[in-house]
């Protein structure tokens, strides 16, 4: 069972390094590879989840699939054997943990569904009763599902921290026709998938979508619905009014809150049993998600 830190193909272009994904120029098309490493409260840690990644990318490759009647996406093809001769030396490291893409502009908005109450919508509603400037009804309680799933807007601040905003500021980063097109789709996405996630044990409370264009036609690219871009709550044991149990990473920023850590590099090494337990949660809602154990 080994990890993967770090990518290292001499013969192609690295282009980025993510805190999870390595992203690689391949001709006229890129190759995401996602890797095992881990971050949270935005600093990677220093020990990867074994499997991590393949996770991801499986994941989103099945549900790039499940979604591709509402909106076309951004996949060529996750068969590395279908991958360009320069990939062909690297195939075993790339096996069921990469995906070649289009190209595409990303639009420079997240588009984030809230299905329940949590996370930073939590605190604002809190605060003034509203998330990103949509006002709900009161006396919600911590992980209440809301009347409606609501399309919450962010965007990268300088230090690459997720800055929530609001619709308006959406129409004013990228027009008003566009704006409107990935609020319409993002909430047509999600109530697809977790009408489908529900009836498997999952409850999917928010999730992350990125959208770019290609040719001015609108693609779904990156991740989808996985538990680094999503949260996933096991169904049977919801219970509003309190922090919920969780398929993502929660289980390791807990961990790292009782250890009392400042949240600033260096992050500790984490210990095996904590990174079996993560990695456990990541296999479960692949297998619940897709009725099926992780290929190997």
């Amino acid at each position: 069972m080994k990890a993967v830190f770090e990518t290292h193909f001499p013969a192609l272009k690295l282009i980025h390094r993510g805190k999870v994904r390595d992203l690689y120029e391949v001709e006229d098309q890129l190759l995401m590879v996602a890797t095992d490493r881990i971050s949270a409260f935005d600093v990677v840690m220093p020990t990867p989840i074994p499997d991590k990644g393949k996770v991801l990318t499986q994941l989103s490759v099945f549900w790039f699939e499940f979604l591709k009647d509402l909106v076309p996406n951004h996949l060529i093809t996750a068969n590395v054997e279908e991958f360009p001769p320069v990939c062909q030396p690297y195939r075993e490291e790339l096996h069921l943990r990469s995906m070649l893409v289009r190209k595409t502009e990303p639009l420079p908005v997240e588009c984030i569904v809230r299905g329940y109450l949590a996370g930073s919508g939590l605190k604002e509603y809190r605060r003034s009763g509203t998330v990103c400037g949509i006002k709900l009804p009161a006396g919600l309680r911590e992980a209440d599902k809301l009347p409606e799933p609501i399309f919450t807007p962010s965007t990268k601040a300088q230090e690459g921290h997720d800055v929530n905003i609001t619709f308006e500021e959406c129409v004013r980063l990228i027009g008003p026709e566009l704006a409107e097109k990935v609020r319409h789709l993002s909430l047509a996405i999600y109530k697809k998938a977790a009408a489908y996630a529900e009836e498997r044990g999952i409850i999917i409370a928010d999730t992350k979508f990125e959208f770019g264009l290609a040719d001015g036609k609108l693609l779904l690219i990156d991740e989808v619905l996985t538990p680094d871009s999503s949260r996933f709550w096991p169904k049977e044991e919801y219970e509003p009014g309190r922090p919920q149990k969780s398929f993502d990473k929660q289980f390791l920023r807990d961990w790292l809150e009782e250890i009392g850590w400042n949240k600033e590099p260096p992050a500790p090494e984490l210990p095996p049993e904590i990174v079996e337990k993560t990695r456990a949660r990541y296999l479960e809602a692949y297998k619940r998600i897709t009725g099926k154990d992780l290929p190997v």
